[in-house]
């Protein structure tokens, strides 16, 4: 199982939010291309960036840093947040970026989702970010009507291979994942599904490799030092 250290990015700035709520934001670093090298020191052997302003706003307002992490890392980087245009995902492979991660435009725009995978294949992930069991968009400020176990079989169907699973009332909560939800995803299809949201313990970390879950997406438990991360390497969980 990859693990994927999170970086979150605000006002060019490296945060974190709890339950996804921008009134809740903590500030880790000013720089998170300082960030990025620090993972890769630290054995990552590939990073998850997320542009917090672009998922609220639908605008790559953070390319310029992310270009700058992906320039200053020599690991690969996944990265989403606002991307919903073909544009914008040219700009990103452009830029370098391994994977680009599509959230609301996977579920509200398909036409996209069918032509950037026709495009780019298995670079193109999508994100489901979840409430109770109901796909959430536009930086997690609504809730849709659409259940994220039938969504994750119409996306297998359109050609994804990839998926981010994010509970969103887990999410920098540090109470653990929701693991009967994340089962249900991962059985519900044969895609890559990587979890996200709540991970905060090596327990948690070592029953999702059990689950046989192709990545974990680890980022407050990191940055408050409730997971090291060399000693999580060190367990081979990374070992694929």
């Amino acid at each position: 199982m990859i693990l994927f250290p999170a970086i979150d990015i605000r006002n060019g700035k490296c945060v974190r939010l709890k339950q996804g709520d921008y009134n809740q934001e903590k500030v880790y670093n000013d720089s998170p291309v300082k960030v990025a090298r620090e993972w890769q020191q630290k054995k990552a052997s590939y990073l998850h960036v997320v542009d917090l302003d672009g998922a609220k706003t639908g605008n790559a307002t953070n390319l310029d840093t992310l270009t700058q992490i992906v320039n200053a890392a020599d690991i690969p980087v996944q990265a989403g947040g606002g991307i919903r245009s073909l544009k914008q995902i040219r700009e990103y492979i452009g830029a370098g970026v391994d994977r680009i991660i599509l959230g609301t435009a996977a579920i509200t725009d398909k036409s996209l989702l069918k032509e950037a995978v026709s495009e780019y294949g298995s670079k193109i992930a999508v994100s489901i970010d979840a409430r109770k069991g109901y796909v959430a968009t536009d930086g997690w400020t609504e809730t849709s009507n659409v259940k994220a176990v039938e969504l994750v079989k119409e996306l297998e169907q359109i050609g994804v291979q990839t998926i981010v699973y994010t509970d969103i009332l887990k999410d920098g909560m540090l109470k653990g994942p929701n693991f009967k939800e994340l089962q249900t995803i991962n059985e519900a299809a044969s895609m890559n599904v990587i979890a996200s949201g709540g991970i905060t313990t090596e327990a948690d970390v070592a029953l999702l490799s059990e689950m046989k879950l192709y990545g974990a997406i680890i980022g407050k438990a990191l940055y408050d030092g409730t997971l090291n991360f060399a000693s999580l390497m060190e367990g081979d969980v990374n070992a694929r």
